[in-house]
């Protein structure tokens, strides 16, 4: 072979020549010696399809730097083109049910660390392919380590509304929240815990702050109170009136100014309807569970009603909806109510499956 100097090339004859040479070592050497001297060399394999032999082995001290960073390819981002289906804007896209500790402030000025559920979402213009999800994580795991309140959500919903350059927002984070509950007449105590929601939108430049909660009662039917007390007199025949565990999840728009605890909303729950389930029962408390059932007989729009009036009658709070369901044990079936006030909750049509997400698995 010739040697040329390197501002001349290499005639065709020689090409070949080195190219089959090149072959003839390929085809003899191992995967590792591919590599180290150039996987594209691969490529000179029969039955390759053109494809480099590629490392097996994870590479522990591969570091990544700005610049390669650079090159990887994030088709989230990419341009208009790739959209696929309707050229349609996405009100809601995101992350649901990523879960973190988070730090709560009580209303008796105690903290308590909770598990909480978090759905962060952004809205998506007609021309956007979509988003980068996990900024939703990182903006909300920058605020994660404080105390939290609605002042801290919207924070993280400022930062990555602005990371994702979106019109629209919403944080809404979920957790079970314990409060310790006496027993009616024994003195025993235990943990009642509370299903809540705290949610924040923001949407059309207005922000809206709403507090979700579920609460649980037993529900006695007021007609079958009558029919049972009916069969003692008139005939002296033993009856019991029927009851059920029920639910009502209480939704609030929460007005700016003084604090909502939610014990405060907790509160109003149980004065309107004070058959909340108990925790710790003895005897003498399951006497007084009936007589205070007795004494509170429910037909499942009652209850939407008393719920509604204390709703009412707080400043804090401005438009709301509860959503009621006894859970029979007469019927098959449920008994359901929903009344909403003011438009932030009206709506003709309902989610299929949400009466069914009121079901309370204790």
């Amino acid at each position: 072979m010739n040697i040329h100097p390197n501002d001349l090339k290499p005639e065709t004859e020689e090409a070949k020549a080195a190219l089959a040479l090149l072959r003839d070592w390929v085809a003899k050497a191992s995967d590792a010696e591919i590599n180290a001297l150039d996987p594209a060399v691969a490529q000179l394999l029969p039955g390759q399809g053109g494809y480099p032999v590629l490392s097996r082995d994870y590479p522990q001290d591969f570091a990544v730097d700005a610049a390669y960073r650079a090159t990887l390819p994030d088709l989230q981002n990419g341009p208009a083109s790739l959209i696929r289906g309707a050229h349609a804007p996405i009100q809601h896209v995101g992350i649901s049910n990523f879960r973190l500790p988070i730090r709560f402030h009580t209303r008796d000025g105690g903290d308590q660390t909770l598990e909480s559920s978090v759905t962060g979402t952004v809205s998506l213009e007609a021309d956007k392919k979509g988003i980068n999800m996990s900024r939703i994580m990182r903006s909300f795991y920058g605020h994660a380590e404080k105390c939290f309140s609605f002042g801290v959500i919207e924070a993280a919903l400022d930062d990555y509304k602005s990371d994702l350059d979106s019109l629209d927002a919403r944080i809404m984070m979920r957790f079970s929240y314990p409060v310790k509950r006496e027993s009616l007449r024994s003195g025993l105590a235990g943990y009642q815990y509370y299903d809540i929601a705290l949610e924040v939108v923001d949407e059309g430049g207005q922000r809206n702050r709403y507090i979700h909660l579920d609460y649980v009662y037993s529900s006695t039917c007021p007609c079958s109170l009558e029919l049972s007390e009916h069969a003692r007199r008139a005939r002296g025949q033993l009856a019991t009136p029927h009851s059920q565990r029920s639910v009502a999840r209480i939704s609030v728009q929460v007005l700016p100014g003084d604090c909502l605890w939610f014990e405060d909303l907790i509160d109003m729950a149980r004065v309107a309807v004070p058959t909340e389930t108990q925790v710790m029962v003895k005897r003498e408390d399951e006497q007084a569970f009936a007589e205070l059932n007795a004494a509170n007989p429910i037909f499942v729009e009652d209850a939407a009603r008393l719920f509604c009036e204390e709703l009412q009658g707080d400043a804090r709070i401005g438009d709301f909806r509860v959503a009621a369901s006894h859970q029979e044990s007469l019927h098959s079936h449920d008994a359901v109510s929903i009344l909403t006030e003011g438009p932030t909750f009206a709506a003709s049509s309902l989610d299929p499956r949400f009466l069914a997400t009121l079901h309370h698995a204790g």
